[in-house]
């Protein structure tokens, strides 16, 4: 007996003695050959296609010098830093596995009055100021021959957008030219001083909006007016950004642009909300005004209806009302993967924008041109004034018919386009007047595209970022993708679309589209009820108008019959008892909506509990049944 005790007790030893030599076999292994597993839907922490398409292109070597403080407090604020210059370099070998000798990363520890500190100087590195006057590097430059960039500081907040910077970076070394990028805008994309009027408000002057901060770094950015004639020969992308009230000349400019090859991208808007901002108290109500390039669209078969607005069940938003109130805005279109196009590298990995008033593109293009439709509404959607779009959801959601159409709200054409000045230039000043010019262009040789997206607003800070006050400075994350959704366009247009599927990255997010599809199917049902009541309700107020204002003798013209008196009052009892029945439908279909959104909610909460709570039991009862087998 105590020799059997003995053998176990070896056995035991022995057996933990070999797993802990396994343990150790395994470390050492797997540190020798690295692997990870990115069990995230998006793929978020692995290097996307485009990086590494840039990276396999690298036929000589560039540098990377890495800069991160390796300092010895242990503030919240260095931790927080250390544990994120981590994740630089884990990103930083994972480039270099790709990249194999043609990348070289060199690290610095740039302390005070080191030659690592005058290294980081010379790459044009700033040092971060942290609490107890302690400063902190973390950066990096790329350099190849005598080109270099700098990423001064590597904010955590631009986490999600480090691959794309990363990338940019590299890409700026190796392909230094930049391509030179127009645009022409009615807004003040640029900046402007502020209206005297507006100033008298409180309001400050307009700051240049940060889509163009962006272009900048990437293309020679030139700003176009928008009464000119002639786009110069050096843009080869042009943005026109709510071209209101263009002249036939500038119109004109743009024609012969496209046929020389120039790439155009034009945000129209049926009713810009950026624009009505611009105006003075005088002009409040007016609306920001529709903007269109009607000669072009009409000579390239698309047909547009500034006066018209897209609204949507599925893609609606939640805006805060006037009395603070959250109300469904039909108008204001949240773009899901349902209404964008991810067949197309523009757009294959952007899954969230905001149209704020958009427009809708239809007919079929001339011959010669081909369309693809880069996003579009779902069939549970309608046209409607581009005035009312404006007002309370309320209002339209009770006169709100869907069209089962899938409208167009941005497409490309493709192909060699035609002139929409056959007869010449237009003579400044006169509408009809053409001035005969020799070097008219007719037809594009070559091929080339245009970019046709029906909101302007989305280009807009207000509708794109979200800027927060922090220990760090201003913290700006983005709402969604509109910005990555311009600058992939830009980019595709001007030859290099290896970083659109970098920077589409950092804006995805999982949006609840069912919960979106079930609250539509329930508005539905309950807005045929609401309608009906609503048109019974108008009978009734008419007819009791028409029984009220009934006209007797000269003398009795004010005074009703009996019979009549009873059917006013009969009236006025239904017109209460429809007006009820309005308002408890009204409720009835919040309720419903409401509660859909609570089952959700618990549904989520409690699904894993549930699941790990079956998957423990059911573990249990196998082991039990195997207990008593033995």
């Amino acid at each position: 007996m105590q020799k059997k005790s003995l053998e176990t007790i070896l056995y035991s030893s022995a057996g933990i003695a070999v797993m802990f030599v396994i343990l150790i076999a395994v470390n050492v292994i797997s540190g020798a050959f690295p692997m990870r597993a990115d069990l995230t839907q998006e793929k978020a922490f692995t290097v996307s296609a485009g990086t590494k398409a840039v990276l396999k292109k690298l036929d000589t070597p560039v540098k990377i010098r890495f800069y991160c403080t390796q300092s010895q407090a242990a503030t919240p604020e260095t931790v927080f830093l250390k544990d994120y210059a981590r994740k630089v370099e884990d990103l930083l070998h994972e480039y270099k596995q790709i990249a194999g000798k043609n990348l070289v990363i060199q690290k610095y520890d740039p302390q005070p009055d080191s030659d690592a500190e005058d290294s980081a100087r010379l790459d044009g590195l700033e040092a971060h100021p942290l609490p107890g006057n302690e400063r902190f590097y973390l950066g990096l430059a790329v350099s190849l021959a005598d080109e270099r960039v700098a990423l001064p500081f590597l904010e955590p907040t631009r986490e999600k957008l480090l691959e794309y910077d990363l990338t940019r970076a590299i890409t700026r070394v190796v392909s230094p030219e930049k391509a030179t990028v127009g645009v022409m805008s009615a807004l003040p994309v640029f900046g402007a001083p502020m209206n005297p009027a507006l100033m008298r408000m409180g309001r400050q002057p307009e700051a240049p909006w940060t889509i163009i901060a962006q272009l900048k770094q990437d293309f020679n950015v030139k700003q176009i007016a928008m009464d000119t004639d002639q786009i110069d020969d050096d843009v080869k992308v042009l943005l026109v950004v709510h071209p209101k009230g263009i002249s036939d000349q500038a119109q004109y400019a743009l024609d012969q642009f496209v046929l020389r090859g120039g790439k155009l991208i034009a945000f129209l808007d049926p009713q810009s909300a950026i624009a009505s901002r611009q105006q003075t108290p005088e002009q409040a109500g007016m609306g920001g005004g529709s903007s269109s390039l009607e000669k072009l669209l009409k000579a390239w078969g698309v047909q547009y209806d500034p006066g018209k607005v897209v609204a949507d069940l599925n893609f609606k938003m939640q805006l805060r009302g006037p009395n603070g109130q959250p109300t469904q805005a039909l108008a204001w279109l949240a773009l899901t993967p349902e209404g964008i196009n991810h067949d197309d590298i523009v757009t294959s990995q952007i899954d969230n924008l905001w149209l704020p008033m958009s427009g809708a593109f239809t007919g079929t293009p001339v011959a010669g041109l081909k369309e693809t439709v880069l996003l579009s509404s779902t069939k549970e959607s309608q046209l409607v004034d581009g005035f009312m779009a404006g007002m309370a959801g309320d209002a339209l959601m009770n006169n709100f018919k869907a069209s089962g159409v899938n409208y167009k709200l941005a497409i490309r054409l493709s192909g060699k386009f035609k002139t929409a000045f056959p007869d010449g230039k237009p003579s400044a000043g006169h509408t009809n007047s053409l001035a005969q010019t020799s070097d008219t262009l007719k037809e594009s040789k070559v091929d080339t595209a245009v970019v046709l997206v029906g909101d302007a607003d989305l280009l807009a800070d207000d509708f794109s970022l979200r800027k927060m006050q922090s220990p760090f400075g201003t913290l700006v994350s983005q709402m969604n993708a509109n910005l990555s959704f311009v600058q992939n366009l830009v980019e595709q247009m001007a030859g290099d679309s290896s970083l659109i599927g970098v920077r589409s990255r950092a804006s995805l997010s999982r949006p609840f589209t069912l919960v979106k599809k079930l609250e539509a199917e329930a508005q539905s049902r309950g807005q045929a009820k609401i309608q009906e009541l609503q048109q019974s309700l108008n009978d009734t107020q008419q007819r009791l108008s028409a029984l009220q204002l009934q006209k007797k003798d000269k003398d009795q013209r004010f005074i009703l019959s009996p019979e009549q008196q009873a059917e006013v009052e009969n009236f006025r009892k239904k017109q209460a008892e429809v007006s009820k029945e309005l308002k408890q439908a009204q409720k009835d279909l919040r309720k419903e909506v409401v509660s859909l959104e609570t089952r959700m909610e618990w549904l989520n909460i409690l699904s894993m509990p549930f699941a790990v709570t079956a998957a423990g039991v059911s573990i249990a009862f196998i082991k039990r049944k195997k207990t008593s087998a033995k």
